[in-house]
Protein backbone atom coordinates (compact mmCIF):
# COMPACT_ATOMS: atom_id res chain seq x y z
CA UNK A 1 0.00 0.00 0.00
CA UNK A 2 1.24 3.47 -0.88
CA UNK A 3 2.08 5.77 2.04
CA UNK A 4 2.84 9.48 1.86
CA UNK A 5 5.64 9.16 4.39
CA UNK A 6 7.68 7.36 1.73
CA UNK A 7 8.45 10.67 0.00
CA UNK A 8 9.48 12.23 3.32
CA UNK A 9 11.94 9.37 3.90
CA UNK A 10 13.26 9.89 0.37
CA UNK A 11 13.72 13.58 1.13
CA UNK A 12 15.74 12.64 4.24
CA UNK A 13 17.97 10.35 2.16
CA UNK A 14 18.82 13.07 -0.37
CA UNK A 15 19.08 15.93 2.11
CA UNK A 16 21.26 14.25 4.73
CA UNK A 17 23.24 11.85 2.52
CA UNK A 18 24.41 9.67 5.41
CA UNK A 19 25.13 12.51 7.86
CA UNK A 20 22.22 11.52 10.09
CA UNK A 21 20.13 8.46 10.89
CA UNK A 22 16.34 8.56 10.61
CA UNK A 23 14.03 7.54 13.47
CA UNK A 24 10.47 6.76 12.33
CA UNK A 25 8.24 6.78 15.40
CA UNK A 26 4.53 6.46 15.99
CA UNK A 27 1.88 4.25 17.53
CA UNK A 28 2.11 0.49 17.28
CA UNK A 29 0.72 -1.25 14.16
CA UNK A 30 0.68 1.76 11.83
CA UNK A 31 3.08 0.22 9.29
CA UNK A 32 6.49 1.62 10.29
CA UNK A 33 8.43 -1.61 9.71
CA UNK A 34 6.74 -2.28 6.38
CA UNK A 35 7.35 1.15 4.89
CA UNK A 36 11.05 1.33 5.79
CA UNK A 37 11.67 -2.16 4.40
CA UNK A 38 9.89 -1.15 1.16
CA UNK A 39 12.15 1.90 1.09
CA UNK A 40 15.22 -0.30 1.49
CA UNK A 41 14.10 -2.57 -1.35
CA UNK A 42 13.42 0.29 -3.75
CA UNK A 43 16.07 2.91 -2.99
CA UNK A 44 19.26 0.92 -2.24
CA UNK A 45 21.33 -1.79 -3.88
CA UNK A 46 21.00 -3.83 -0.68
CA UNK A 47 19.55 -3.52 2.81
CA UNK A 48 19.69 -5.38 6.10
CA UNK A 49 16.82 -5.32 8.56
CA UNK A 50 17.56 -6.20 12.18
CA UNK A 51 14.37 -6.88 14.13
CA UNK A 52 15.35 -6.39 17.77
CA UNK A 53 12.09 -7.99 18.83
CA UNK A 54 13.44 -11.27 17.43
CA UNK A 55 17.20 -10.96 16.98
CA UNK A 56 19.86 -13.66 16.91
CA UNK A 57 22.48 -13.82 19.65
CA UNK A 58 25.37 -13.40 17.20
CA UNK A 59 23.95 -10.02 16.07
CA UNK A 60 23.74 -8.80 19.67
CA UNK A 61 27.33 -9.91 20.21
CA UNK A 62 28.42 -7.62 17.37
CA UNK A 63 27.14 -4.61 19.29
CA UNK A 64 28.70 -5.89 22.50
CA UNK A 65 32.16 -6.66 21.08
CA UNK A 66 32.92 -4.93 17.78
CA UNK A 67 31.70 -1.30 17.81
CA UNK A 68 35.30 -0.21 18.28
CA UNK A 69 36.26 -2.22 15.17
CA UNK A 70 33.64 -1.36 12.53
CA UNK A 71 35.46 -3.16 9.71
CA UNK A 72 34.96 -6.44 11.57
CA UNK A 73 31.44 -5.36 12.68
CA UNK A 74 30.24 -4.87 9.08
CA UNK A 75 32.07 -7.93 7.73
CA UNK A 76 30.43 -10.21 10.29
CA UNK A 77 27.03 -8.53 9.94
CA UNK A 78 27.17 -9.16 6.18
CA UNK A 79 28.18 -12.79 6.70
CA UNK A 80 25.54 -13.46 9.37
CA UNK A 81 22.73 -12.00 7.27
CA UNK A 82 23.94 -13.15 3.85
CA UNK A 83 23.61 -9.62 2.47
CA UNK A 84 26.47 -7.85 0.67
CA UNK A 85 26.96 -4.27 1.79
CA UNK A 86 27.98 -1.49 -0.62
CA UNK A 87 29.44 1.81 0.71
CA UNK A 88 26.89 4.64 0.33
CA UNK A 89 24.53 2.26 -1.49
CA UNK A 90 23.24 0.09 1.38
CA UNK A 91 20.73 0.68 4.18
CA UNK A 92 20.75 -0.87 7.65
CA UNK A 93 17.38 -0.87 9.46
CA UNK A 94 17.11 -1.15 13.24
CA UNK A 95 13.51 -2.30 13.62
CA UNK A 96 11.89 -2.01 17.08
CA UNK A 97 15.12 -0.36 18.26
CA UNK A 98 13.64 0.27 21.70
CA UNK A 99 14.07 -3.43 22.47
CA UNK A 100 17.86 -3.01 22.43
CA UNK A 101 18.83 0.56 23.42
CA UNK A 102 22.55 -0.10 22.92
CA UNK A 103 21.94 -0.26 19.15
CA UNK A 104 20.39 3.20 19.29
CA UNK A 105 23.35 4.52 21.24
CA UNK A 106 25.65 3.03 18.57
CA UNK A 107 24.08 5.29 15.90
CA UNK A 108 26.53 8.05 16.87
CA UNK A 109 29.52 5.95 15.81
CA UNK A 110 27.89 4.29 12.82
CA UNK A 111 26.81 7.62 11.31
CA UNK A 112 30.25 9.11 11.93
CA UNK A 113 31.77 6.15 10.06
CA UNK A 114 29.65 7.21 7.07
CA UNK A 115 29.64 4.00 5.04
CA UNK A 116 25.92 3.25 5.11
CA UNK A 117 22.52 4.81 5.82
CA UNK A 118 20.53 3.94 8.96
CA UNK A 119 16.80 3.97 9.73
CA UNK A 120 15.37 3.14 13.14
CA UNK A 121 11.74 2.36 13.94
CA UNK A 122 9.94 2.21 17.25
CA UNK A 123 7.02 3.31 19.37
CA UNK A 124 7.84 6.61 21.05
CA UNK A 125 6.62 5.63 24.50
CA UNK A 126 8.76 2.49 24.58
CA UNK A 127 11.71 4.29 22.97
CA UNK A 128 11.67 6.94 25.70
CA UNK A 129 11.13 4.28 28.35
CA UNK A 130 14.27 2.41 27.31
CA UNK A 131 16.91 5.14 27.34
CA UNK A 132 18.48 4.48 30.71
CA UNK A 133 22.27 4.26 30.69
CA UNK A 134 22.60 5.31 27.03
CA UNK A 135 23.45 8.58 25.35
CA UNK A 136 20.63 9.53 22.97
CA UNK A 137 22.30 10.21 19.61
CA UNK A 138 22.14 13.75 18.26
CA UNK A 139 22.81 12.28 14.81
CA UNK A 140 19.13 11.37 14.48
CA UNK A 141 16.29 12.98 12.52
CA UNK A 142 12.80 12.12 13.80
CA UNK A 143 9.83 11.57 11.53
CA UNK A 144 6.31 11.06 12.90
CA UNK A 145 4.09 8.47 11.29
CA UNK A 146 0.30 8.24 11.59
CA UNK A 147 -2.45 5.81 10.56
CA UNK A 148 -3.41 5.88 6.89
CA UNK A 149 -5.35 9.01 5.95
CA UNK A 150 -8.40 9.09 3.69
CA UNK A 151 -6.39 9.53 0.49
CA UNK A 152 -4.09 6.59 1.33
CA UNK A 153 -7.19 4.52 2.15
CA UNK A 154 -8.63 5.34 -1.27
CA UNK A 155 -5.34 4.48 -2.95
CA UNK A 156 -5.60 1.03 -1.31
CA UNK A 157 -9.12 0.68 -2.75
CA UNK A 158 -7.98 1.72 -6.23
CA UNK A 159 -9.89 5.03 -6.10
CA UNK A 160 -6.97 7.31 -7.01
CA UNK A 161 -8.83 9.14 -9.79
CA UNK A 162 -11.78 10.00 -7.59
CA UNK A 163 -9.65 11.57 -4.87
CA UNK A 164 -7.57 13.42 -7.46
CA UNK A 165 -10.83 14.98 -8.59
CA UNK A 166 -11.68 15.87 -4.97
CA UNK A 167 -8.33 17.69 -4.68
CA UNK A 168 -8.98 19.51 -7.94
CA UNK A 169 -12.40 20.68 -6.73
CA UNK A 170 -10.98 21.73 -3.37
CA UNK A 171 -8.34 23.83 -5.10
CA UNK A 172 -10.91 25.56 -7.30
CA UNK A 173 -13.47 25.66 -4.44
CA UNK A 174 -16.07 23.94 -6.61
CA UNK A 175 -18.66 21.31 -5.59
CA UNK A 176 -18.38 17.70 -6.75
CA UNK A 177 -22.01 17.38 -7.77
CA UNK A 178 -24.65 15.10 -6.33
CA UNK A 179 -23.48 11.72 -7.69
CA UNK A 180 -19.78 12.03 -6.85
CA UNK A 181 -20.47 13.72 -3.52
CA UNK A 182 -22.67 10.80 -2.50
CA UNK A 183 -19.95 8.35 -3.57
CA UNK A 184 -17.30 10.22 -1.56
CA UNK A 185 -19.52 10.29 1.53
CA UNK A 186 -19.92 6.51 1.20
CA UNK A 187 -16.12 6.22 1.00
CA UNK A 188 -15.71 8.46 4.03
CA UNK A 189 -18.14 6.45 6.16
CA UNK A 190 -16.34 3.26 5.18
CA UNK A 191 -13.01 4.82 6.15
CA UNK A 192 -14.49 6.00 9.45
CA UNK A 193 -15.43 2.40 10.32
CA UNK A 194 -12.39 0.55 8.94
CA UNK A 195 -9.93 3.19 10.10
CA UNK A 196 -6.37 3.69 8.96
CA UNK A 197 -4.53 0.81 10.63
CA UNK A 198 -2.85 -0.95 7.66
CA UNK A 199 -3.71 -4.49 8.79
CA UNK A 200 -7.40 -3.59 9.05
CA UNK A 201 -7.32 -1.81 5.68
CA UNK A 202 -5.65 -4.76 3.99
CA UNK A 203 -8.23 -7.14 5.43
CA UNK A 204 -11.06 -4.93 4.18
CA UNK A 205 -9.53 -4.62 0.70
CA UNK A 206 -9.11 -8.38 0.40
CA UNK A 207 -12.25 -9.72 2.08
CA UNK A 208 -14.75 -6.85 2.62
CA UNK A 209 -15.72 -8.54 5.90
CA UNK A 210 -16.37 -6.00 8.65
CA UNK A 211 -16.39 -8.70 11.34
CA UNK A 212 -12.85 -9.65 10.41
CA UNK A 213 -11.84 -5.97 10.35
CA UNK A 214 -13.36 -5.47 13.79
CA UNK A 215 -11.49 -8.49 15.19
CA UNK A 216 -8.20 -7.03 13.93
CA UNK A 217 -8.95 -3.66 15.51
CA UNK A 218 -9.82 -5.30 18.85
CA UNK A 219 -6.49 -7.17 18.76
CA UNK A 220 -4.73 -3.83 18.27
CA UNK A 221 -6.63 -2.32 21.20
CA UNK A 222 -5.58 -5.31 23.32
CA UNK A 223 -1.98 -4.68 22.26
CA UNK A 224 -2.27 -1.05 23.38
CA UNK A 225 -3.65 -2.10 26.76
CA UNK A 226 -0.77 -4.54 27.11
CA UNK A 227 1.66 -1.69 26.39
CA UNK A 228 0.00 0.36 29.12
CA UNK A 229 0.56 -2.44 31.62
CA UNK A 230 4.13 -2.93 30.42
CA UNK A 231 5.38 0.65 30.21
CA UNK A 232 3.11 2.95 32.24
CA UNK A 233 4.32 1.62 35.59
CA UNK A 234 2.42 2.95 38.60
CA UNK A 235 0.25 5.07 36.30
CA UNK A 236 -1.06 2.02 34.40
CA UNK A 237 -4.47 1.81 36.18
CA UNK A 238 -5.13 5.53 35.58
CA UNK A 239 -3.99 5.34 31.96
CA UNK A 240 -6.26 2.36 31.32
CA UNK A 241 -9.26 4.14 32.89
CA UNK A 242 -8.70 7.29 30.82
CA UNK A 243 -8.12 5.27 27.64
CA UNK A 244 -11.32 3.26 28.09
CA UNK A 245 -13.28 6.44 28.96
CA UNK A 246 -12.44 8.28 25.74
CA UNK A 247 -15.71 7.27 23.98
CA UNK A 248 -17.71 8.41 27.00
CA UNK A 249 -15.92 11.77 27.11
CA UNK A 250 -16.48 12.37 23.40
CA UNK A 251 -20.17 11.51 23.76
CA UNK A 252 -20.69 14.44 26.16
CA UNK A 253 -21.82 17.86 24.99
CA UNK A 254 -18.63 19.38 26.38
CA UNK A 255 -16.07 16.84 25.26
CA UNK A 256 -13.06 17.94 27.27
CA UNK A 257 -11.34 15.66 29.75
CA UNK A 258 -12.61 16.01 33.30
CA UNK A 259 -10.56 14.16 35.96
CA UNK A 260 -13.55 13.93 38.31
CA UNK A 261 -15.39 11.82 35.70
CA UNK A 262 -12.63 9.23 35.93
CA UNK A 263 -12.17 9.36 39.69
CA UNK A 264 -14.27 11.25 42.22
CA UNK A 265 -12.53 14.36 43.54
CA UNK A 266 -9.54 14.06 41.21
CA UNK A 267 -7.74 17.15 39.86
CA UNK A 268 -5.87 17.67 36.60
CA UNK A 269 -2.50 17.52 38.40
CA UNK A 270 -3.36 13.96 39.52
CA UNK A 271 -3.31 12.89 35.89
CA UNK A 272 -0.14 14.65 34.68
CA UNK A 273 1.82 11.39 34.25
CA UNK A 274 -1.19 9.77 32.61
CA UNK A 275 -1.51 12.59 30.08
CA UNK A 276 2.22 12.46 29.34
CA UNK A 277 2.08 8.72 28.70
CA UNK A 278 -0.95 8.92 26.39
CA UNK A 279 0.65 11.76 24.45
CA UNK A 280 3.90 9.82 24.01
CA UNK A 281 2.05 6.67 22.93
CA UNK A 282 0.56 8.49 19.89
CA UNK A 283 -2.58 6.41 20.43
CA UNK A 284 -4.44 9.61 21.38
CA UNK A 285 -4.58 13.02 19.69
CA UNK A 286 -4.57 15.87 22.21
CA UNK A 287 -6.57 19.04 21.44
CA UNK A 288 -5.79 21.98 23.74
CA UNK A 289 -7.83 25.05 24.53
CA UNK A 290 -6.16 28.25 23.38
CA UNK A 291 -7.35 31.51 24.89
CA UNK A 292 -6.56 33.74 21.93
CA UNK A 293 -6.40 33.06 18.15
CA UNK A 294 -2.98 34.67 17.60
CA UNK A 295 -0.37 33.18 15.27
CA UNK A 296 1.25 31.44 18.23
CA UNK A 297 -1.64 29.22 19.27
CA UNK A 298 0.60 27.23 21.60
CA UNK A 299 1.65 30.41 23.45
CA UNK A 300 -1.91 30.78 24.74
CA UNK A 301 -2.47 27.09 25.47
CA UNK A 302 -4.53 26.21 28.54
CA UNK A 303 -3.38 22.70 29.44
CA UNK A 304 -6.12 22.33 32.05
CA UNK A 305 -8.71 22.17 29.26
CA UNK A 306 -7.91 19.35 26.87
CA UNK A 307 -9.92 17.05 24.62
CA UNK A 308 -8.75 13.52 23.91
CA UNK A 309 -9.45 12.04 20.49
CA UNK A 310 -8.47 8.56 19.36
CA UNK A 311 -5.68 8.73 16.77
CA UNK A 312 -7.70 6.31 14.63
CA UNK A 313 -11.48 6.60 14.34
CA UNK A 314 -11.82 2.97 13.31
CA UNK A 315 -10.31 2.00 16.66
CA UNK A 316 -12.71 4.40 18.41
CA UNK A 317 -15.67 2.55 16.86
CA UNK A 318 -14.39 -0.77 18.22
CA UNK A 319 -13.60 0.80 21.59
CA UNK A 320 -17.03 2.44 21.87
CA UNK A 321 -19.17 -0.57 20.93
CA UNK A 322 -18.98 -4.19 22.02
CA UNK A 323 -18.41 -6.80 19.31
CA UNK A 324 -21.87 -8.31 19.89
CA UNK A 325 -23.48 -4.87 19.88
CA UNK A 326 -21.94 -3.98 16.52
CA UNK A 327 -23.26 -7.15 14.93
CA UNK A 328 -26.60 -7.59 16.68
CA UNK A 329 -27.67 -3.96 16.40
CA UNK A 330 -26.36 -3.66 12.86
CA UNK A 331 -24.38 -0.56 13.82
CA UNK A 332 -21.81 -0.95 11.05
CA UNK A 333 -24.57 -1.20 8.47
CA UNK A 334 -26.40 1.82 9.88
CA UNK A 335 -23.28 3.98 9.84
CA UNK A 336 -22.40 2.90 6.30
CA UNK A 337 -25.89 3.89 5.17
CA UNK A 338 -25.76 7.17 7.09
CA UNK A 339 -28.70 6.11 9.26
CA UNK A 340 -27.10 6.09 12.71
CA UNK A 341 -27.81 9.19 14.75
CA UNK A 342 -26.59 7.87 18.12
CA UNK A 343 -22.97 8.88 18.72
CA UNK A 344 -22.69 10.17 15.16
CA UNK A 345 -21.31 13.53 16.30
CA UNK A 346 -18.67 11.81 18.43
CA UNK A 347 -17.36 9.80 15.48
CA UNK A 348 -17.43 12.69 13.02
CA UNK A 349 -15.58 15.10 15.31
CA UNK A 350 -12.96 12.44 16.06
CA UNK A 351 -12.56 11.83 12.34
CA UNK A 352 -12.00 15.54 11.67
CA UNK A 353 -9.39 15.65 14.46
CA UNK A 354 -7.64 12.64 12.93
CA UNK A 355 -7.58 14.11 9.42
CA UNK A 356 -6.31 17.49 10.64
CA UNK A 357 -3.59 15.88 12.76
CA UNK A 358 -2.47 13.60 9.94
CA UNK A 359 -2.29 16.64 7.66
CA UNK A 360 0.23 18.18 10.06
CA UNK A 361 -1.93 20.51 12.18
CA UNK A 362 -1.47 20.59 15.95
CA UNK A 363 -4.95 20.50 17.48
CA UNK A 364 -6.42 23.52 19.27
CA UNK A 365 -9.95 24.64 20.12
CA UNK A 366 -11.52 27.65 21.80
CA UNK A 367 -14.02 27.71 24.64
CA UNK A 368 -15.45 30.40 26.87
CA UNK A 369 -18.21 29.66 29.39
CA UNK A 370 -18.82 33.23 30.61
CA UNK A 371 -21.92 33.24 32.79
CA UNK A 372 -22.50 36.98 32.86
CA UNK A 373 -22.16 37.71 29.14
CA UNK A 374 -23.96 35.58 26.56
CA UNK A 375 -21.98 37.20 23.71
CA UNK A 376 -18.75 35.73 25.10
CA UNK A 377 -20.19 32.26 25.68
CA UNK A 378 -19.06 30.06 22.78
CA UNK A 379 -17.01 27.05 21.69
CA UNK A 380 -15.14 26.55 18.41
CA UNK A 381 -14.24 22.96 17.54
CA UNK A 382 -10.83 23.54 15.96
CA UNK A 383 -8.40 26.36 15.13
CA UNK A 384 -5.70 25.97 12.50
CA UNK A 385 -2.97 28.27 11.27
CA UNK A 386 -2.61 28.98 7.57
CA UNK A 387 0.52 27.75 5.81
CA UNK A 388 2.13 31.12 5.07
CA UNK A 389 2.12 33.46 8.06
CA UNK A 390 1.34 37.13 7.40
CA UNK A 391 1.03 40.15 9.68
CA UNK A 392 -2.69 39.52 10.29
CA UNK A 393 -5.52 37.02 9.67
CA UNK A 394 -3.48 33.83 10.22
CA UNK A 395 -5.98 31.67 12.14
CA UNK A 396 -8.97 29.82 10.66
CA UNK A 397 -11.80 28.68 12.96
CA UNK A 398 -13.49 25.38 12.09
CA UNK A 399 -16.94 24.24 13.13
CA UNK A 400 -17.84 20.56 12.62
CA UNK A 401 -21.48 19.68 11.97
CA UNK A 402 -22.53 16.04 11.81
CA UNK A 403 -26.27 16.57 11.22
CA UNK A 404 -28.02 18.12 8.24
CA UNK A 405 -29.60 20.88 10.34
CA UNK A 406 -27.44 23.12 12.47
CA UNK A 407 -26.81 26.66 13.67
CA UNK A 408 -23.55 28.64 13.64
CA UNK A 409 -24.07 30.83 16.71
CA UNK A 410 -20.61 30.21 18.21
CA UNK A 411 -18.83 30.77 14.90
CA UNK A 412 -20.70 34.04 14.35
CA UNK A 413 -19.80 35.27 17.85
CA UNK A 414 -16.19 34.21 17.42
CA UNK A 415 -15.80 35.94 14.05
CA UNK A 416 -17.28 39.12 15.51
CA UNK A 417 -15.03 39.10 18.58
CA UNK A 418 -11.74 38.18 16.88
CA UNK A 419 -12.22 39.44 13.32
CA UNK A 420 -8.82 41.16 13.33
CA UNK A 421 -7.05 37.84 13.88
CA UNK A 422 -8.98 35.53 11.58
CA UNK A 423 -8.50 34.27 8.08
CA UNK A 424 -11.08 32.08 6.34
CA UNK A 425 -13.75 30.46 8.48
CA UNK A 426 -14.78 26.89 7.69
CA UNK A 427 -17.85 24.79 8.36
CA UNK A 428 -17.16 21.09 7.84
CA UNK A 429 -20.38 19.21 7.19
CA UNK A 430 -21.96 16.30 5.31
CA UNK A 431 -23.05 18.39 2.32
CA UNK A 432 -21.16 19.41 -0.83
CA UNK A 433 -18.77 22.36 -1.05
CA UNK A 434 -20.34 25.82 -0.94
CA UNK A 435 -19.16 29.38 -0.26
CA UNK A 436 -21.83 31.56 1.29
CA UNK A 437 -21.96 34.70 3.45
CA UNK A 438 -18.17 34.77 3.83
CA UNK A 439 -18.00 31.16 5.06
CA UNK A 440 -16.50 28.17 3.27
CA UNK A 441 -18.65 25.06 3.73
CA UNK A 442 -16.48 21.98 3.12
CA UNK A 443 -17.63 18.36 2.84
CA UNK A 444 -16.08 16.15 5.52
CA UNK A 445 -13.87 14.32 3.04
CA UNK A 446 -11.96 17.54 2.21
CA UNK A 447 -10.79 18.08 5.83
CA UNK A 448 -7.35 16.61 5.24
CA UNK A 449 -6.72 19.03 2.37
CA UNK A 450 -6.80 22.10 4.60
Amino acid sequence: MKRKIYNKILQWKHQWNGRSALLVDGARRIGKSWIVEEFGKNEYESYIIIDFNNVKVEIIELFENYLADLDTFFMRLSLYTGVRLYPRKSLIIFDEVQMYPKARAAIKYLVKDGRYDYIETGSLVSINHNVKNIVIPSEEVRLNMYPMDLEEFMWALGQDMLFDFVKQQFKSKSPLGQVLHRKMMDMLRTYMLVGGMPQAVLSFVEHKDMREVDAIKRNILALYRNDISKYAGRSAPKVTRVFDNIPGMLNQHEKRFRPSKVRNGAKMKDFSETMFWLDESRVVNFCYNTTEPSVGLALNKDESKVKLYMADTGLLVSLAFGAGELEQEGIYEKILRGKLEFNKGMLVENLVAQLLRTAGHPLFYYTCSARDNADDRMEIDFLIRKEEVTSRHNISPIEVKSSARYTLTSLEKYNHKFHNYLGKSYVIHSKDLEIKDGLTYLPLYMTGLL
